[in-house]
């Protein structure tokens, strides 16, 4: 039965022809039984002929159904002048009315419907019925035209509901475009963040461990204890970097989301402290001050603040230049997070600062504009009058709209 039905879906003409012939068959029984036989209205020539026609109209209606409404117009007028009475086959009128409203142009709809109203009406004039008052014949024409008018009525409100199905569709089609693409700039937007963190682990713990090995390697003969210090420094920072980029590695890894506690927390601000204190340890002089009343901050600004500082201190140790000095502030205000990092260096163009480094792959201050700008606040950044470089970000509490 499933097959049959596909099939029959698939070719609706066949159907619609097969139920056109049926008509046609009724319309010969009808036409030989009747009046026509004895040519007391028309002849029966005429009738089959306007059966056939509007048989032609059901076969061929869902293919052209504006020219089968006209072609069915045509032959209910030709009966009227012809004087060939209603047949069977008229019913096919009704047919095509619904299947007009249904799918047909907007002004066959509207001529449907008008030749549906006035069908029955012409047929009473053109042929009243005999023994029958004028309130009666007002009757028959109503009861007669309540059908066409429901055919249209139906037929308009199957074309109502497909065009609701069709909009509920292509807002479907176009729902999933939007998530499509906003998935896509999740993941941009995910990728640059893991590029933002990479690049701030990897550049401020390597830059430690860079200076500590030249100094152990100075020292090493003349202070082996120095020289060990600094060489447990390094094992400790390339611990803790290892730490991180496991955690940041960690995302990107599907499944693996339930392990996520044997990662590292994310930075925040009470850790400025130990960053600060291994930059010392590192040979690089930090005045750290704190100022206002430290209380918990979104996870969003603790780790920015963070990153920020670390990038700053990281961008003194390699462009300061020797004897450089540092300071940082961080000030709680009611409605956010100030900070200041300033060095005393000699430090480098702006433009090196922007790239990220001199060797101009890194994020740099592009990567704290970012942070920055993600948790709504601002940055400022450029070179201290008298030399040294200043950076100083507000960071809100809530972000701006």
């Amino acid at each position: 039965m499933q097959r049959l039905y596909d099939f029959l879906r698939r070719h609706p003409t066949w159907v619609d022809t097969f139920w056109a012939v049926f008509l046609l068959g009724l319309s010969g029984v009808s036409i030989a039984s009747t009046s026509y036989a004895s040519g007391r209205h028309g002849t029966a020539t005429g009738a089959i002929a306007a059966s056939a026609v509007m048989c032609v109209a059901i076969a061929l209606r869902r293919r052209w159904p504006e020219k089968m409404l006209v072609l069915a117009g045509a032959t209910g007028l030709a009966q009227l002048v012809l004087d060939i009475e209603p047949v069977v086959a008229d019913f096919a009128m009704l047919v095509i009315v619904y299947t007009v409203a249904a799918v047909g142009a907007r002004w066959a709809s509207r001529f449907a419907l008008a030749s549906g109203l006035s069908a029955a009406t012409l047929a009473q004039i053109r042929w009243p019925q005999e023994h029958t008052s004028s309130a009666g014949l007002v009757a028959l024409a109503i009861f007669q035209t309540v059908p066409f008018a429901l055919a249209w009525v139906l037929g308009d409100s199957m074309r109502t509901r497909r065009a609701y199905f069709a909009q509920l569709e292509e807002r479907a089609a176009r729902l999933e475009k939007e998530r499509e693409a906003q998935a896509k700039v999740a993941v941009a937007a995910e990728r640059a963040r893991i590029a933002r963190e990479l690049h701030d682990v990897v550049a401020h713990n390597v830059s430690v461990m860079v200076v500590q090995a030249d100094g152990a390697a100075y020292v090493l003969d003349s202070a082996p204890d120095q020289a060990k210090k600094a060489l447990e420094t390094i094992s400790s920072t390339g611990r803790q970097a290892l730490a991180e980029m496991r955690r940041l590695l960690g995302v990107l890894r599907t499944g693996e989301h339930k392990e996520a506690g044997e990662y590292v927390p994310q930075p925040d601000v009470e850790q400025i402290d130990d960053l600060v204190e291994q930059c010392r340890t590192s040979g690089l002089p930090v005045d750290f001050k704190v100022e206002g009343t430290p209380r918990p901050l979104p996870s969003g600004v603790e780790l920015t603040a963070y990153r920020i500082v670390q990038e700053a201190l990281t961008n003194t140790r390699k462009h300061g230049g020797p004897n450089t000095g540092a300071s940082v502030r961080l000030v709680y205000f009611d409605d956010g997070l100030g900070l200041l990092v300033e060095d005393d260096g000699k430090g480098a163009p702006h433009e090196l600062y922007e790239e990220g480094g001199a060797d101009g792959q890194g994020h740099g201050l592009i990567g704290m504009r970012e942070r920055v700008g993600m948790v709504g606040g601002t940055l400022d950044a450029g070179p201290r009058p008298g030399g040294g470089f200043r950076i100083s970000a507000l960071l809100p509490l809530k972000p701006a709209h």
